[in-house]
């Protein structure tokens, strides 16, 4: 594949960096402290709505999840459930969290939302953005964006992250009705269960979901809800 003039790409991230900027924009101390940024995500999936984006601005000592290692109860529920409530409540009781904030509604195959976070803070340094939501067409799936710099982002510039998808590892994709919490089912859609039967119990890299169509009976899903990464568009604009 050929790719645009000024697209770096980072596994398992693609990147465009917009606009110019001086390495002065990340360490100069502010006259007014508040630092503002626009969170565009685009579902590029078919079949799979994604639900209400939970945004983190935080530091190098906070993060959503680390790969191999068990997610938290919080991750879990937005992950089983959709219910990003946990999640965001978690992360802005955290000293190392600046803001948490959530976008107001489920983001519809091809649609995409805005959340603007804004925070206090004397230069951007050290600060990162995390970016996080279920395709809910799954037991467990998580799209995120897991802590990218907005040290380099000066006003009026942008960033954009081509996203992949993650299994958080505490539920069986069985895909059954009755455990899946999007619209494809018809049966309980329990959503979040404590009961962690995934035998990894470790955050991994996505394997998608191999449906009806594909062999897997018991599955409530089609092939209109398979996805292949990238999962999701994020584009990152500072306002100020």
């Amino acid at each position: 594949m050929v790719f645009p003039k000024r697209i770096l790409i980072l596994l398992p991230l693609t990147v465009f960096v917009a606009g110019c900027h001086t390495d002065s924009d990340s360490d100069d101390v502010m006259s007014d402290p508040s630092f503002s940024y626009q969170i565009t995500v685009t579902n590029l999936t078919a079949g799979q709505p994604l639900s209400p984006a939970a945004v983190v601005i935080h530091n190098t000592s906070w993060k959503a999840f680390a790969l191999g290692e068990p997610a938290s109860v919080a991750l879990e529920t937005l992950a089983e459930a959709g219910d990003n409530s946990d999640f965001v409540a978690a992360a802005d009781s955290d000293s190392n969290v600046l803001t948490a904030v959530s976008g107001q509604g489920p983001i519809t195959p091809g649609a995409t939302a805005q959340v603007t976070a804004t925070i206090q803070a004397q230069s951007t340094a050290g600060l990162f953005l995390t970016w996080a939501s279920m395709p809910v067409n799954t037991n467990d799936a998580l799209a995120a964006l897991n802590g990218v710099s907005l040290e380099d982002i000066a006003v009026g510039q942008s960033q954009t992250y081509l996203t992949i998808s993650y299994d958080t590892g505490t539920e069986a994709n069985s895909e059954t009705a009755d455990t899946v919490p999007g619209p494809a089912a018809s049966g309980l859609a329990e959503g979040f269960n404590a009961t962690r039967d995934d035998l990894r119990n470790a955050v991994y890299v996505h394997a998608g979901v191999v449906t009806r169509d594909d062999g897997l009976a018991t599955s409530t899903l089609d092939n209109a809800q398979r996805w292949d990464n990238p999962i999701a568009r994020v584009h990152i604009e500072r306002l100020r």
